[in-house]
């Protein structure tokens, strides 16, 4: 496997890029490259297989990587989350780089699937850095 589009191989970029850049589907793809659009489903699952685990890693090594890593209990209510957060930092004697505001809206999207009704429904981890710079982490993932 070539490292030009590191875990997909050339093949698997081929076809994303003609799904989301050309907006083609799957059998107007298989014409294209002259396979069977079986082949191209096949081809389409393991290329999104493939960034799942890309990203899953990249969260597994930010979480070695952070200084503290907070994990928020079910039942919290989304409201008092920054102000975990931004107590947790003090306590390391770090200024996080985020405002109450874009750490509620970071935590809306990317734990959308843990809250529910503005609380916690599913655990989820809060990771923070050494320069001040933080990252939601679903749990689950």
């Amino acid at each position: 496997m070539s490292k030009e589009y590191g875990l997909l191989s050339n093949q698997q970029f081929k076809v994303l890029q003609l799904r989301i850049e050309r907006g083609l589907s799957q059998s107007e793809i298989a014409k294209d490259l002259g396979t069977t659009r079986e082949n191209v489903t096949i081809i389409e699952k393991r290329a999104k297989r493939n960034i799942k685990l890309a990203e899953r890693t990249l969260q597994i090594y930010k979480l070695l990587i952070s200084l503290a890593k907070i994990e928020i209990e079910a039942g919290t209510h989304l409201i008092d989350v920054p102000g975990i957060v931004i107590k947790s930092g003090d306590s390391l004697g770090i200024k996080l780089n985020v405002n109450f505001t874009m750490m509620y809206d970071e935590i809306k999207v990317k734990a959308r699937d843990c809250i529910g009704d503005r609380r916690v429904v599913k655990p989820f981890l809060v990771a923070i850095f050494r320069d001040g710079t933080i990252e939601v982490i679903p749990k689950s993932l």
